[in-house]
């Protein structure tokens, strides 16, 4: 976001500090941070210790500065007046792309995905999405978007017992099909349902996540007809939703390189 003609320089450059460091994952030298940040040796080490003072930036014993524990504090209280739904909706609003396109958010329930938040498509699709709706994890691309978050040790324990459905001929009858699936999810960013809900429709997912980024706690995913030689817009939806997804996880508070 480009600075407003009232913004406070140095108040912008101590945010510059503060990314620098989250992007690091790692203590940073004084000689480091200077030349990252393309400023004066003097003006980095005076935000440093004004930082360091307000609890934002820690000192470490060699002298190297890292982010600060009162930025928990804060991550903390941001989050607890997050409203996961709320933040879908304005999300998607936000950006303005794929408006006749379905576009839903949910969550994992066992091997159900439950459905939480939702905007139809306007074109006919089969399936009218619902707030509480249910449907198998595996059949669906916000079910395999979350379940790609896991360890494939994990899945299998989540199918040990259980035999994976078929809602329609395409679906996944195996878990050999559906851990591919998967690691295809995890390699490209999204995951895909391609008439495994519905003939004739096509649904892409990716994951959400929180500040813990331990794994995904919701997925997003558009679905639409599928038509022949349609390419563009499958790769556009499949970037729209892996943004998306990335724009939502930034504000449940999840930083750096998401999925």
């Amino acid at each position: 976001m480009a600075p407003t003609r009232d913004a406070v320089p140095a108040v912008l450059r101590a945010a510059q500090i503060l990314d620098t460091l989250a992007e690091a994952r790692e203590p940073q030298g004084l000689a480091d941070l200077t030349r990252l940040l393309a400023l004066p040796k003097s003006s980095v080490l005076g935000l440093c210790n004004t930082l360091t003072t307000v609890g934002l930036v820690t000192r470490h014993a060699d002298g190297r500065f890292g982010l600060g524990v009162h930025l928990v504090e804060l991550a903390h209280a941001y989050l607890a007046g997050v409203d996961l739904t709320q933040e879908f909706n304005n999300a998607w609003d936000d950006m303005h792309v794929l408006p006749k396109e379905g576009v839903v958010l949910a969550v994992l329930d066992g091997t159900d995905v439950v459905y939480v938040a939702c905007h139809n498509s306007e074109m006919p699709l089969g399936v009218a999405y619902r707030i509480g709706m249910r449907l198998p994890a595996s059949c669906t691309a916000t079910g395999k978007a979350l379940l790609a978050t896991f360890p494939d040790e994990r899945v299998r324990e989540l199918y040990r017992n259980a035999k994976l459905p078929k809602l329609t001929p395409n679906s996944r009858g195996s878990l050999k099909k559906l851990l591919a699936d998967l690691a295809s999810a995890r390699e490209c960013g999204y995951a895909l349902d391609d008439e495994e809900t519905r003939e004739g429709m096509i649904c892409i997912g990716a994951p959400v996540f929180d500040a813990s980024k331990s794994q995904a706690i919701a997925a997003v995913a558009v679905s639409m007809l599928k038509y022949p030689g349609d390419a563009e817009k499958f790769r556009l939806a499949a970037d729209v939703v892996r943004e998306f997804a990335g724009v939502l996880s930034k504000r449940l508070g999840a930083i750096g390189k998401l999925g």
